[in-house]
């Protein structure tokens, strides 16, 4: 109950983040999704239905401050945990092979969906250049972000419920 609670302001915390500092910091038209980081991370370290809460909690935050539909982002969201929750089962040995590999697939999946969604809704983005200035930067700026991420989120969940010793 306690890490459901402490998501409503980690999260509200991360949203401003973004869409004031991260979204700022470009590489060619891309940067960094600190949501999907952080779900990404939480999904990994967290049990599994207090990630998908904080998945839907995610995506309503960011539906509100984004131009997108709000089903892309829970969509995405969603599908990074789904992915988080597939790799803690098979790769539990490496960690961070698994936090890499969910951030590399959700991202490309993520901006796969929303440049789907542009085009249907009437805003035709060229594949290649999408791609090549927007798509690929924001994987390596996420990779980047992920390994801080991934300790300090690996931190809270230790503080939201130690590990209760055994007499």
């Amino acid at each position: 109950m306690f890490r459901n609670l402490i998501a409503f302001p980690l999260l509200a915390l991360v949203v401003i983040v973004q869409s004031a500092v991260i979204s700022q910091m470009t590489l060619l038209a891309g940067y960094a999704d600190l949501m999907l980081v952080v779900l990404a991370a939480w999904a990994l370290k967290a049990d599994a239905p207090s990630a998908w809460v904080w998945a839907i909690v995610g995506g309503i935050m960011v539906s509100f401050v984004s131009g997108l539909p709000w089903p892309v982002a829970m969509t995405g969201y969603l599908f990074v945990v789904l992915l988080a929750q597939l790799f803690k089962q098979r790769v539990w040995q490496a960690p961070l092979l698994a936090m890499f590999s969910v951030i590399f697939l959700g991202t490309l999946s993520m901006d796969i969906l929303t440049l789907l969604v542009l085009n249907l809704l009437g805003t035709p983005l060229p594949l290649g250049d999408s791609l090549g200035l927007i798509v690929l930067p924001r994987v390596l700026l996420n990779l980047l972000f992920s390994i801080p991420v991934y300790a300090v989120v690996r931190d809270m969940a230790q503080w939201a419920s130690p590990v209760k010793e055994v007499e």
